[in-house]
């Protein structure tokens, strides 16, 4: 089954890369961050591999205050 974009390595990824990597598709064919958002979404999609949410890249623990820091 051949996709509408390009990929970013020539070649569709893997189900693991796919879900590792930050981008699938070639950024250079896109005008707009929107459209490169959707057909990123819709790529995901393609490989069944879950989309991206937008605090993915936030850390999933609180990160402390520094040790010379009193708490109020």
């Amino acid at each position: 089954m051949d996709y509408k974009y390009r990929w970013k390595n020539g070649a569709p990824p893997t189900r693991d890369e796919a879900a590792r990597s930050q981008s699938l598709l070639d950024e250079s064919q896109f005008e707009s961050a929107e459209d490169r958002k959707l057909a990123e979404d819709s790529a995901r999609k393609h490989l069944g591999v879950p989309t991206r949410v937008p605090d993915d890249d936030l850390p999933v623990l609180p990160i402390a205050a520094p040790p010379n820091n009193e708490a109020v």
